[in-house]
């Protein structure tokens, strides 16, 4: 079990990416007062943690819906967060790791922002939601399973904590240290998606059996 709980965190965590998001968060609430600031980041986490919990119970039941293997789904999942790690070293974010530049746009203007671009895509965006269903695919055991979901609330009160610290952590990091940090995920990143695709083609023996 700690060997599970280490890997389910380090990849939602990176998925995640609480201080990116949090990045994001302090330039499109510049200005906004502290108590709102705060309103913003408890609903944006609380509605993105539901959108992931409801893909964490139902995501595989939906791939034996759709009949889509789990092998499947892992190479696909491991290609998609190669993607994400790639944004992420080279600290180019896209439409996997950030929002666009019409998104942001359109996050300006006035309204409530804690459902879009907060909680869908930047906190339950591709990477996250492709992350717990692979993850809750590998959890074999009701044990495994609630490991899982206990480091889904860890990542997401870490996302919480890092909204509502926007301003400290970003005069302690910096953007040359929110780029270090984005890179060192990108890199755990690229490992876990490498694997995922490894798994998924051992699965699926794509390649058949040695002969005798």
């Amino acid at each position: 079990m700690p060997e599970t709980a280490v890997s389910a965190f380090v990849l939602l965590f990176v998925t995640i990416g609480p201080v990116e998001t949090a990045a994001v968060f302090g330039v499109l609430t510049a200005g906004t007062h502290r108590p709102e600031r705060r309103r913003l980041a408890w609903q944006a986490v609380v509605i993105a943690g539901l959108v992931l919990l409801l893909f964490a119970l139902v995501g595989n039941r939906l791939l034996d819906f759709l009949h889509v293997s789990l092998a499947a789904f892992r190479i696909a999942g491991g290609v998609l967060l190669l993607l994400l790690a790639v944004d992420l070293v080279f600290a180019h974010p896209t439409g996997l790791s950030s929002i666009t530049p019409s998104e942001e746009h359109e996050a300006q203007r006035p309204g409530d922002i804690a459902v879009f671009p907060l909680a869908i895509p930047l906190i339950a965006g591709p990477g996250s939601m492709t992350a717990i269903v692979l993850l809750m695919g590998q959890a074999t055991t009701d044990l495994a399973r609630a490991t899982v979901l206990a480091t889904l609330v860890a990542c997401l009160g870490a996302t919480y904590v890092a909204l509502v610290l926007v301003d400290p952590l970003g005069r302690l990091l910096g953007v040359t240290g929110t780029n270090v940090v984005a890179r060192i995920s990108g890199i755990l990143l690229a490992a876990v998606a490498v694997q995922f695709v490894l798994d998924g083609v051992r699965e699926a023996n794509l390649f058949g059996s040695a002969p005798q």
